[in-house]
């Protein structure tokens, strides 16, 4: 499915025949990288009370990739979601976010908080807050974005898999295949949402995690030292929130263990049908 906003083509994963139903819609918002396909597996599992929607965010996948970076800041990456959100005439929905997108996710939770109905972060953070630290993060992913347009997608991805970060991800049975489809995706929409949604140019939220009024899941793998600490400290924030530390999973979870994320999503939806 196509939704175009500002003349920019936004494509959905979903089943459209039951996009005018009374279900709720699950929002899933990819890593960098990543495409809607990426949550293809949790689809036909997921409760039945809920329509599952899987966008490509803008540089990704089908979707277009302007070369103009203001269409990839944070500001604009929310706006984007709020517009397709409402023009598939949603008002209330469960976001679940991965990584980059559960950073999309937490500044969309921020703006429009009376719109979510629950939120899944996983591996992901709600800003950096210290300021050499935020400018060592921009210039680092500056870098990477001119690395992306010097050597090319393919290069990119060869280093990319190659650090410590994605290290448990080799043992996946797809990985050939996932690697394949990162391929396609643009030179300019990955090197521009580098420059335009870095973590160190996205505001610091982590003061306004309290005001998070709905429920929160929090997930990340064990082995991923470094976001699970983070997450542990978002928990800490997030009112009644709660936090699974999947054993023997590095960053990405839901690749490396897609039947208990599945679980451990539905358990999530679960709680949220019994306080309706």
């Amino acid at each position: 499915m196509i939704i175009k906003i500002d003349d920019i083509e936004f494509h959905l994963l979903v089943d459209e025949k039951k996009l005018k139903s009374d279900k709720i819609p699950v929002i899933f918002l990819h890593g960098f990288t990543g495409q809607s396909e990426d949550w293809q597996f949790i689809f036909e599992s997921l409760l039945s009370e809920y329509i599952p929607i899987a966008i490509d965010l803008i540089g990704h996948g089908k979707t277009s990739s302007p070369g103009n970076t203001r269409f990839y800041t944070t500001g604009a990456i929310t706006c984007q979601l709020n517009r397709i959100i409402l023009e598939l005439g949603y008002k209330d929905v469960v976001l679940v976010g991965y990584s980059m997108g559960g950073r999309a996710a937490i500044s969309y939770c921020v703006k429009y908080s009376k719109n979510i109905l629950g939120a899944v972060f996983e591996s992901s953070t709600a800003g950096i807050q210290n300021f050499d630290q935020r400018k060592e993060r921009v210039e680092f992913d500056l870098l990477l974005s001119e690395k992306i347009k010097i050597e090319g997608v393919e290069k990119f991805f060869n280093y990319w898999f190659s650090i410590p970060l994605f290290e448990s991800l080799k043992d996946i049975a797809n990985l050939d295949k996932l690697k394949n489809q990162r391929i396609e995706n643009s030179v300019i929409g990955l090197s521009n949402i580098l420059a335009g949604f870095s973590t160190g140019l996205m505001p610091d939220f982590w003061n306004r995690l309290k005001e998070f009024n709905f429920p929160v899941f929090l997930i990340s793998g064990e082995l991923d030292e470094k976001y699970t600490k983070i997450n542990s400290q978002m928990a800490q924030l997030i009112p009644g929130s709660k936090h699974e530390v999947i054993k023997k999973c590095g960053h990405n979870t839901h690749l490396e263990n897609p039947e208990l994320f599945t679980k451990l999503v539905n358990n999530f939806l679960t709680s949220i049908l019994a306080k309706r």
